[in-house]
């Protein structure tokens, strides 16, 4: 103790006794990491931009419930649809960064921001990525009409008869169709692109022969392979997938660089405090080393992708830029 015994008048003449007591009292005051030792103190809400019952809600509402116990607060999922996700995204990138109000969204946050002309939000710069979920493939299928077998089957045939391959998709800009217009590329092959609205009429007509080509997501597809009411030629995801694992990637296929993944991620507002991102990106990864998590993503064709907020922000800039081409590649009109 001896050793912290100074002479006030060994200080400098300008450090009076009320500017070393402030200083005092500065060093006592915590960080801007540690301000956030009490976060959580109330409920958080994470939006879903998507309705109720789909992969995204049923994926967020998991994730929801584990946070809740790992962070001793109730993580309550609130769903903001409308405008292809674009509604609920931008609720969230105008909310506070204060770590209580989320987002759980997916690939679709890059195609919309790739293919949208104007956006009340930029998806770079006013959101936060806290984490990877999970991913999964998408997978090629044709019509039984179609005498292919094999992937290079149907590549060959498309660029015998180029523009005669018509291929089903569930909007203009949608996943499925960036993907199937990358395949096109990819394989030098020239398609006819027949939207939809929705999923449930593009395998009808697929099924009825009216198209002949699709790249749904192989959860969505792999009951219709099963059952023999169409055919699955590959899938897009870099490893074969245990929902159809008969099916080989489009690299074993003969397309090594025809790789796209539909994910699921969480970010939040831009500017939110470090210490409350790594908080939640820890927890998170905790989340998907858990094996019902893992089973559960499993059920939507997806594997757990534990990353890294930088590595998730990468990602999402790289894939902007991806389908950002792809759409000027193509010369898709999106309104």
């Amino acid at each position: 103790m001896d050793a912290l015994k100074v002479k006030q008048s060994d200080f400098p003449k300008r450090l009076t006794r009320r500017t070393l007591v402030a200083a005092g009292a500065a060093v006592l005051l915590p960080s801007h990491g540690s301000a956030q030792v009490g976060w959580p103190s109330r409920p958080i809400r994470l939006v879903v931009p998507f309705p109720p019952g789909g992969g995204n809600d049923i994926i967020g509402r998991a994730v929801a419930a584990k946070l809740s116990a790992r962070l001793g607060q109730n993580v309550i999922v609130e769903n903001k649809s409308g405008a292809g996700g674009t509604i609920g995204t931008d609720f969230v990138a105008k909310s506070g960064a204060d770590g209580y109000t989320l987002l759980f969204t997916s690939t679709s946050i890059t195609t919309n921001a790739a293919s949208a002309k104007k956006q009340p939000f930029d998806t770079v710069r006013d959101l936060q990525p806290i984490g990877l979920v999970g991913a999964g493939a998408l997978v090629v299928v044709v019509s039984n009409d179609m005498k292919v077998t094999t992937l290079r089957d149907l590549i060959v045939l498309a660029r015998e008869n180029p523009k005669t391959v018509n291929f089903a998709s569930v909007g203009i800009g949608a996943m499925n169709h960036l993907a199937a217009e990358l395949f096109a590329s990819v394989a030098k092959v020239q398609l006819v692109h027949v939207p939809y609205r929705g999923a449930g009429p593009a395998f009808t007509d697929l099924m009825a022969g009216t198209v002949q080509l699709h790249l749904p997501s192989l959860s969505a597809a792999s009951e219709f392979i099963r059952a023999g009411k169409m055919r699955g030629l590959a899938v897009t995801s870099p490893q074969r997938s245990p929902l159809a694992p008969e099916l080989p990637t489009m690299a074993e296929a003969g397309l090594p660089t025809m790789e796209c993944e539909i994910w699921w991620g969480m970010l939040g507002p831009a500017n939110m405090p470090p210490a409350v991102v790594q908080r939640l990106n820890t927890e998170l990864n905790a989340v998907l080393a858990q094996p019902d998590m893992r089973d559960l993503l499993a059920r939507e064709g997806a594997t757990p992708r534990p990353s890294t907020p930088a590595a998730f922000a990468t990602l999402i800039q790289t894939e902007i830029g991806r389908w950002a081409k792809v759409i000027k590649d193509a010369n898709i009109q999106i309104e």
